[in-house]
């Protein structure tokens, strides 16, 4: 088997499709906010006004300290920021993808269309505003004198070594939403116990040793904490982990491709 041929199977690189990701991608994005007064700048004000509220109650209702930030309000509220960036680009590619192919019956039923690009189209769609947060976040760190450095080129890297996680839990959700429509209802609330699982909130080191290991078994703990470590410590994120783990997952992402292929026969059916 040739490379071409590899390359038009597999879906982890949709190489024939990009440019129809990339409209639909586009007018995702633009159609979320199409008549609102803000428009797109509503992605900017919504992860704002979650980092105000965290701040309030964890620094000031409940005296909450971050290990090194006990005399930064600023940098406090960056390190939440910089986990929330990395969890709501999970949540939103996540909560999405039971309902991504119920919710475009028009295109189950054309046969040429590839359904398994609408997964890239929303984790693309996620991807935009986790670099917008991205930003925002690097912006920040100027409130913090020392902390920005050559480090801040890594962050990119480092949101993007979340997309083989968000490809094979959205393949696999997106084909046994079809069929499970409760799904779609189980993930919200799944979601809202894996943020305090997963270290936003606090820092793994916060954590007794012998529990820290088992919270690495969270996709999201390594990104978050090399986020953390190459924006707000200065220091270059250990490369070796992360890329372990994005091979993990392209692999699994393989798995839920097979599935989805298998299942997407009788999605026609379904709907």
């Amino acid at each position: 088997m040739n490379v071409s041929r590899l390359l038009s199977i597999y879906p982890l690189l949709p190489v024939k499709n990009l440019f129809l990701i990339w409209q639909l991608s586009k007018r995702d994005v633009l159609g979320r906010y199409k008549g609102s007064v803000l428009g797109i700048g509503w992605s900017l004000v919504y992860p704002l006004l979650l980092l105000a509220t965290y701040t309030v109650v964890f620094r000031v209702i409940f005296k909450a300290r971050w290990p090194g930030a006990e005399e930064s309000p600023a940098l406090f509220a960056l390190n939440i920021f910089a986990g929330l960036v990395m969890f709501n680009f999970f949540s939103e590619v996540v909560s999405r993808a039971p309902r991504l192919i119920t919710e475009q019956p028009n295109l189950v039923k054309r046969v040429i269309f590839p359904l398994e690009s609408l997964i890239w189209v929303n984790i693309l769609g996620g991807l935009f505003h986790a670099l917008l947060g991205l930003l925002v976040l690097i912006l920040g760190t100027f409130l913090v004198p020392g902390i920005f450095g050559a480090t801040v080129l890594a962050a990119p890297l480092v949101v993007l070594s979340l997309i083989p996680t968000l490809l094979c839990l959205g393949l696999g959700l997106a084909c046994v939403g079809v069929y499970l429509r409760d799904l779609a209802q189980i993930v919200g609330p799944l979601l809202n116990m894996i943020l305090f699982l997963t270290p936003v909130l606090f820092p793994a080191s916060a954590l007794p040793k012998e529990v820290q290991g088992w919270l690495y078994l969270n996709p999201l703990s390594l990104p978050i904490e090399a986020l953390r470590q190459c924006l707000l410590l200065g220091q270059w994120p250990d490369a070796g982990p992360l890329a372990l783990q994005a091979l993990v997952w392209w692999v699994l992402a393989a798995g839920s491709y097979w599935l989805f292929v298998r299942l997407k026969r009788g999605f026609a059916d379904q709907l």
